[in-house]
Parts: C-alpha cells; structure tokens; sequence
C-alpha cells in the first residue's frame, strides 16, 4: 500500500466517536473527488458540496451574525459573530455594529482549516465552532473567508490574513474600555498555519496580537518524520494528501521545507529577540504530522516565546468540531483560560 491513497477505515472506527468518523469519512470521500492528479481542484463540485449556511441577524445559540466585506479589490469577507444581548429582535445593521460592551472584550481573528483548498467562513461546520467561541471565551468572533488554493496560491491567504488583522484593528465598535482592540487569532489545520505567518508580519509591523491559537496547524517539511511513516493512511489522512495541498499551495518551484510549510526549517526566519505573541498549539496524537506540530512548539520554545502544548494522545483531526468526546471538553476550557487570561 506504499504511496496509496486508501485509508484503514477499521483501524480508525475503533477510536472514532461514530458520528466524528461520519463526518471526517464525508469529507476525505468529497476531497478526493475534488483533487486531480495535474493538481487543478474541481471548485464547482467543492461549492455544490460544502454545505453552508448564511449569516444570521437573529441570535442562533444567543450568537448572532453578519457578514462584511473588507477588500473590496479581492472580494474578501468576514463574518463577525457577536453574542446577543436578548435586546435585538430584528436588528438594523447600525445595532450589529454597536460598540461591544464591558471593560475587555476578547476579538478572535479565525482562520477556518481545509488545507488550503476547502471549505469557508460559511462553512456550516465552521460557523457552528465560531458560534461556540463566541460562548465560550466571551468574544466577538470575526472568521475570515481567505483565498483558497490552488486558484490563489501562496502567498494570497497569508494577504488575506493580514488585511483582516489590519481591518479588525480599524474597527472602533470592536474596541474594549481602555480604547484598544484584544486580538487573538485561532485557526485549525491550515488556519493553524496561518495564525502563524500573519502574526509574523504583524510582530515586524508593530500591531499587537495577544495569543495566537494553532489547532492541529498544518506544518510540514521534505524530511519524511516517524509520525507520518506510522500515521500514514490510518486516520483519515495520507502522506498523499498532505503532498498535494502543498504543492497547490506553495509557490512553483519550492518544495516543503519552504517557510510557508517549515517554519522553523532551513529557510525559516528566527524568532530570538522578537516579541512574538503567546501561544497555545493543540496536536491530535493520531494526526500524522503531530511531528511537525511538536517541532514548531519547539522552535518557539528555543527561541525564548512563550508556548503551550496541548497533547491529546487519542485524539484525531477534527476531533473539536463536535462535542462528543473529552477531548473536545478539554480543549473548549483551555481555549477559554488561554483568552481569559489577559482579561
């Protein structure tokens, strides 16, 4: 089975709650009709497949939510998720962008997952986790609806990152009591890496983040690591897979040790000396580049940032989109102490 796409369905229902396997199995079975082997993606097929759901201006979960576009040049938007006060039965758009309430009021810039190349910010999935960072941390959600590749390859979700960081900035109505904005930037999978590389240039550019939260980011590298040789189609995910979304992601040419996928590899730029937000990195102990994951809390480490890991050793990919097991009990409370902790 060297170099196969298939993976072992009974070795991963055996530690899968049965509706977490439904659901990653959809979605493995969707993007493996949507990738071609010439690396083009079927994009028409991927939209009629996403289920999606619009934005709600009556509260959903006592959520609700707009959307708003922030460069119009892109046509990028964000849907911002705001906790209702049980005041606004149908209310105006000058009401959904009143200035938010208390003294800190937690911004969470989120970056939804997909490998580059899937889902949106109206991704029914996704908005159902917004809706629940938003109780959660007590926060106004603001989920970002990056390019997605191989269309807009690199560097086009890091620009989009970075104009929505600027934007959220911008927004008088997101300001807290002390006239700032408190900023956190969360994402999974290639949201996860995201997070990273805007906070990046915001640390160069002098804008304030306040913790970065990585979920399961997708890192990787040209070295093959034991976690992929052992994880390699067991999971839900292959070596396969992970080969093709970089090469549609990164720039012609460039192979995985690229910063963009290898951070900390030999291209990587040096964190020593910089004022890099905290973090907090949650790894799946059955995702197969947890070795990548763990190598990045390392390279924080080494270069004097202040990290936390968060290891779950059963968990798999997804695992904190459906609240059906401890692991996603667990890591709702620490997203919640991460946030909290600066308020």
């Amino acid at each position: 089975m060297a170099g196969s796409n298939e993976v072992n369905v009974s070795e991963s229902k055996r530690v899968v709650p049965l509706n977490t396997w439904i659901l990653i199995s959809n979605f493995k079975l969707a993007y493996n009709l949507l990738r071609r082997p010439d690396g083009t993606f079927n994009r028409h097929l991927a939209e009629f497949l996403d289920r999606k759901v619009p934005a709600n201006a009556n509260p959903v979960d006592g959520v609700f939510s707009f959307d708003v576009i922030i460069d119009r040049t892109t046509s990028l938007l964000s849907r911002i998720y705001r906790p209702a006060t049980g005041e606004e039965a149908h209310p105006s758009i000058m009401e959904l962008k009143k200035p938010v309430t208390g003294d800190v009021v937690p911004v969470i810039l989120f970056f939804h997952g997909g490998s580059f190349a899937h889902s949106s910010a109206n991704s029914a999935i996704y908005d159902t986790l917004c809706r629940r960072l938003v109780g959660i941390c007590k926060a106004v959600v603001v989920s970002v609806n990056y390019r997605r590749a191989p269309e807009n390859p690199y560097p086009c979700a890091y620009d989009d990152g970075w104009a929505a960081l600027k934007w959220v900035h911008s927004r008088p109505w997101l300001k807290s009591a002390d006239s700032k904005v408190h900023v956190y930037m969360a994402g999974d999978s290639s949201g996860g890496n995201i997070v990273h590389n805007v906070a990046m240039k915001a640390v160069e550019s002098g804008i304030e983040i306040l913790g970065n939260i990585l979920l399961n980011p997708m890192f990787g590298g040209q070295e093959r690591t034991e976690s992929e040789k052992q994880l390699d189609r067991k999971y839900f995910v292959t070596v396969q897979d992970r080969d093709w979304y970089w090469r549609a992601f990164l720039p012609e040419g460039e192979d995985r040790d690229h910063a963009a996928c290898n951070p900390f590899g030999p291209n990587g730029k040096s964190l020593v000396g910089m004022k890099f937000p905290k973090s907090l990195v949650v790894i799946a102990g059955l995702d197969l580049v947890q070795d990548w994951q763990l190598a990045y809390v390392e390279g924080l480490k080494k270069a004097g940032q202040e990290v936390k890991q968060l290891y779950l050793d059963k968990a798999t990919v997804g695992f904190y989109l459906l609240p059906n097991n401890d692991h996603f009990y667990t890591v709702m409370d620490e997203l919640s102490n991460f946030v909290s902790s600066n308020c």
